[in-house]
C-alpha cells in the first residue's frame, strides 16, 4: 500500500496488488519502495472511515504494519473501531451488510521500523543496525583527522526521545562522554566533562569525541545542544573543537546484513501470526528477544513506550532507563565502566592476576572484546595481563601488563592487536604451567575460534597433571565461521556477512547491464555453512550450497532449470553461494562449468572466491557492541569465580570452571567445556545442532521454491513484563 496511511486513506490506485517480481531486487535498497508519509487524515475518525470502505472492496482484513510507534499506535485504533466502521458504511450504503459480516474482523501485525531502536519490548528495531554502520562510518573517518589535529568533537545524532543510537555509538567507538535523554548527567556535570577531557590529553588521548544525542537534557528538562557543549570546552579549556551534526545520513544507505536477516525473519513471523490469529487475538507486535522471534501485545508495548516519555517528563530518570528495557540499561552501565576510570587509590586491589589471549583466527572484534576485558579488570581491581600471539606465545612467556589506556581506541581496529594463532596449547603444557606460575595467573579469558575450543578442551583435561591449570577460565567466542558450539553468535561473523553481503550487491550491480548472467561465490567458512546461508539470505541468492545439507547431481540440475525458468521472467540475474567446504567433490570450479554447460545460451556464467577479504576489515557495530558486552560478561564472571575460591584459597577442579560464554535463543549462557563435548562434530568442526539451519527454508521460500517453513517455534502471544523469566537474558 504505497504512501503509508494516506494511501489507505485515498485508495483508489493506491492500493496494488504486489506480486512475485515487484518486490525483486529491492533487498538491497535503503528506505521504503511503496513509500510512507505521516498522515493527518488517519488521525480523524473520518478519514478511518474512509479507509475501512477501501480495504473492505479489496477484501482486506489482515493488515501488516511496518512503522514506528505513532503507525502502530494508529494501527490498533483502527482496529478497534473496525466492526464500528464497517456498521456506519453499511448505514450510509456504502457497502453491503453481508460484506459486513463477511469481513466482521481485522487482524493487525506490527513490525518495528524505526531507526531510534525507542520501541519498548523489541532487543532491535529494524532499521537501528543500518543507522548505527553510517553513524560509524562517520565517526571512524572523523577520529583520522581528529587525532591528526588533535581535536575535540562533538557529534549530534539522531534520536529526539531515545539515546539508543547515542549510547551504542558511544560504546562502539569509546567516546569520551554521552549525552541522552533518558540518562541526564548530575548536577554539574561542566566541571567534571572538562576535568575528563582534560584528563584524557594528559594521558596522551589525541582526539576527544563526545556524543549527543539531538533530544538530550539535564536533570531540569533543559535541552542540551551541541553548540552549547562546545562552547563550554572552548571557553573552559580552549581545546580546538568541531561540532558534526549527522542529521538525515543516518537514515540512508543500503540496509546492513543484520537488519536485512532481521527483517526477513520479522515478515515470516509477521505473516504466520496474521495466519493463525483469530476475532481473538489482540493486535500483536513482532518483535527480537536475544536471538528470538517473540510476539507481544501491541497495546502494552505502546503503553510502555509512552510510559519512558512520561517517566523522562516527570524527571524520573531512573524509571526511564528501567523501562527502555534490559538492552538499553545494560548498555549504559556498561559504557560508564568504560569510559570513566576511578582513581586508583578508589579502586579495592584484589590481588589477582588475569590473563587475556587471542587465539585461531583473526576476527573483526576481537580488540574491542580485549579493551573490555582489561578496563572491567582493572575497574574490579585485577591486574591485567596480555598474552601475545596465542598459546605459542603463552608457552615462550611473551606476557605483559597491559594498563587502562593502552587499549584506548582499540574497538575500531580490525584484525587482532595482541596476534593471534592457530596453535593448541597440548604440545607445550609444561611450559605454559609453568608461566602461570611465573607470572601468578589466577584466572584466564580466552577469545577466539573453535582452536580456541580445542585448546580449552585439552587445559581442562591437563588439569589433573598441572595443578598450575586448575584456575577459572572462560572463552568467549570470535571467529567469522560462527561455528562454535555453546553459542549462536559469535565476534566477526557480523563483519564478514556485511563483507559478502556488499561484495554480492556490487557483483549483481555489474550485470544490470549484461541480460541473463548468473554468479557462483564461494564464502569461507570451513565445514560451517552459517555465511554461505546468512550470506544467501540477505543478498537475495537462488540457492547456497552448504556441507550440512547434503546434495547431489540432481539438486544441482533442479537449480540450473530452475534459474533457466527466472531469465524468462524480467529478473535475468541468478546468485549462488558455496560454502568452502560444502562437497569434496562439487567443487566451486565444477559447479561453475556445470552451469556454464547447462545454461548455454541462455544465461553466462561467473564464479568469485571472495577469500580473505572476509576476516579483514574494520568491525561493524554490531561486532564491535557484542565484543564489549559479551567481554565485559566474562570478566564479571572471573571475579566472582575468584571471590568464591580466593578466600578460601581452593583451586578449581569442577567442571564448572571452565566454561564457553554464549548467547543461546534468548539467554546468555556460561556453559562447562565438558557438557559441550557431547555436542560437537570435531571432524568437521561444527556443533551438532546450528539455530540458522531453520531459517534455510525461508531462504528457498524468498527464491521461489516450493519449501516447507517450521513455524513450531514460532511465538506465543506473551506479555511484555514476563519476557525472561528463566536464565540471564541476552540483549543484543
Amino acid at each position: 500500500m504505497p504512501k503509508g496511511y494516506q494511501g489507505m486513506v485515498d485508495g483508489g490506485s493506491n492500493i496494488v496488488e504486489a506480486k512475485w517480481e515487484s518486490v525483486s531486487s529491492i533487498l538491497q535498497v535503503g528506505g521504503t519502495i511503496i513509500g510512507s508519509a505521516r498522515c493527518k487524515a488517519f488521525h480523524t475518525r473520518e478519514g478511518r472511515l474512509q479507509a475501512a470502505g477501501n480495504l473492505v472492496q479489496w477484501g482486506i482484513t489482515n493488515l501488516c504494519v511496518i512503522g514506528g510507534d505513532g503507525s502502530l499506535t494508529g494501527a490498533n485504533i483502527f482496529r478497534k473501531e473496525w466492526s464500528e466502521l464497517l456498521e456506519e458504511l453499511a448505514k450510509n450504503g456504502k457497502i453491503s451488510e453481508e460484506a459486513v459480516t463477511k469481513y466482521s474482523y481485522l487482524n493487525v501485525v506490527g513490525m518495528v521500523g524505526s531507526i531510534d531502536n525507542d520501541f519498548c519490548g523489541t532487543d532491535m528495531t529494524i532499521g537501528t543496525d543500518s543507522a548505527l554502520h553510517r553513524i560509524m562510518e562517520v565517526i571512524d573517518a572523523i577520529m583520522t583527522t581528529a587525532q591528526s589535529h588533535q581535536r575535540t568533537f562533538v557529534l549530534e545524532v539522531m534520536g529526539r526521545h531515545c539515546g539508543y543510537l547515542a549510547l551504542v555509538s558511544a560504546l562502539a567507538c569509546g567516546a569520551d562522554w554521552v549525552f541522552l535523554p533518558e540518562s541526564p548527567p548530575e548536577e554539574g556535570w561542566e566541571e567534571n566533562m572538562c576535568v575528563k577531557l582534560s584528563e584524557n590529553r594528559a594521558r596522551k588521548k589525541r582526539l576527544n569525541i563526545i556524543i549527543v544525542a539531538e533530544g538530550a537534557i539535564d536533570t531540569q528538562n533543559q535541552p542540551i545542544s551541541s553548540e552549547k557543549i562546545k562552547d563550554l570546552v572552548v571557553k573552559q579549556l580552549g581545546f580546538d573543537t568541531r561540532v558534526t551534526i549527522l542529521g538525515h545520513v543516518q537514515r540512508g544507505g543500503t540496509p546492513s546484513a543484520f537488519d536485512r536477516i532481521l527483517a526477513s525473519r520479522m515478515g515470516v513471523e509477521a505473516v504466520v501470526a496474521l495466519l493463525e490469529a483469530t476475532p481473538e487475538t489482540p493486535a500483536c507486535v513482532v518483535s527480537l528477544s536475544g536471538n528470538q522471534a517473540v510476539r507481544l501485545p501491541l497495546v502494552e508495548c505502546v503503553q510502555m513506550t509512552q510510559d519512558v516519555q512520561k517517566a523522562m517528563d516527570e524527571r524520573r530518570f531512573k524509571d526511564a532507563v528501567r523501562l527502555r528495557g534490559r538492552s538499553f540499561e545494560g548498555n549504559l552501565n556498561i559504557y560508564k565502566r568504560l569510559a570513566i576510570k576511578l582513581p586508583d587509590d578508589q579502586i579495592t586491589k584484589s590481588n589477582c592476576n588475569v590473563a587475556v589471549i587471542n587465539v585461531g583466527a583473526p576476527a573483526a572484534g576481537m580488540n574491542a572484546a580485549v579493551r573490555s576485558a582489561v578496563r572491567v579488570g582493572i575497574a574490579d581491581g585485577h591486574k591485567m595481563l596480555a598474552i601475545y600471539d596465542g598459546f605459542d606465545g603463552f608457552a615462550k612467556g611473551q606476557i605483559k601488563e597491559i594498563g587502562w589506556s593502552d587499549v584506548g581506541g582499540w574497538t575500531g581496529q580490525g584484525g587482532s592487536i595482541l596476534g593471534t594463532k592457530r596453535a593448541l596449547p597440548g604440545k607445550f603444557l609444561e611450559e605454559i604451567a609453568e608461566q602461570i606460575r611465573a607470572h601468578s595467573i589466577n584466572a584466564l579469558l580466552i577469545i577466539g575460534g573453535f582452536e580456541a575450543y580445542l585448546g580449552l578442551l585439552e587445559l581442562s583435561a591437563a588439569r589433573e597433571k598441572y595443578e598450575e591449570l586448575c584456575i577459572p577460565m572462560v572463552m568467549v567466542p570470535a571467529t567469522v565461521s560462527n561455528n562454535v558450539p555453546g553459542s549462536d553468535f559469535s565476534i566477526g561473523s557480523d563483519t564478514a556477512l556485511n563483507t559478502i553481503t556488499d561484495t554480492c550487491d556490487r557483483i549483481k550491480q555489474s550485470a544490470s547491464g549484461t541480460k541473463r548472467r548468473v554468479f557462483i561465490i564461494e564464502t569461507m567458512g570451513g565445514y560451517c555453512g552459517y555465511l554461505a546461508n546468512m550470506g544467501g539470505l540477505a543478498a537475495g541468492a537462488d540457492a547456497a550450497y552448504i556441507f550440512e545439507e547434503p546434495f547431489d547431481i540432481r539438486d544441482l540440475q533442479s537449480n540450473v532449470e530452475h534459474l533457466t525458468e527466472k531469465m524468462k521472467t524480467s529478473i535475468q540475474r541468478g546468485l549462488v553461494l558455496r560454502n568452502e567446504s560444502c562437497s569434496e567433490n562439487y567443487t566451486t570450479d565444477f559447479i561453475y562449468q556445470l552451469y556454464s554447460e547447462e545454461g548455454k545460451g541462455v544465461f553466462d556464467c561467473r564464479k568469485n572466491v571472495l577469500g580473505h577479504m572476509q576476516q579483514g576489515g574494520v568491525p561493524s557495530p554490531f561486532d564491535r557492541n557484542f565484543g564489549t558486552k559479551i567481554s565485559a560478561r566474562a570478566m564479571q564472571w572471573i571475579t566472582t569465580k575468584l571471590k568464591e575460591s580466593y578466600g578460601k584459597g581452593k583451586k578449581c577442579v569442577s567442571d564448572d570452571c571452565i566454561c564457553v560464554l554464549g548467547i543461546s535463543k534468548r539467554n546468555v549462557l556460561f556453559q562447562p567445556v565438558a557438557d559441550l563435548k557431547k555436542e560437537t562434530d570435531f571432524e568437521h568442526r561444527i556443533p551438532k545442532e546450528q539455530w540458522w539451519l531453520k531459517l534455510r527454508p525461508l531462504m528457498k521460500i524468498l527464491a521461489k521454491y516450493k519449501a516447507s517453513f517450521d513455524v513450531s517455534d514460532s511465538g506465543q502471544l506473551e506479555a511484555v513484563q514476563d519476557q525472561n523469566t528463566q536464565g540471564e537474558p541476552a540483549a543484543i
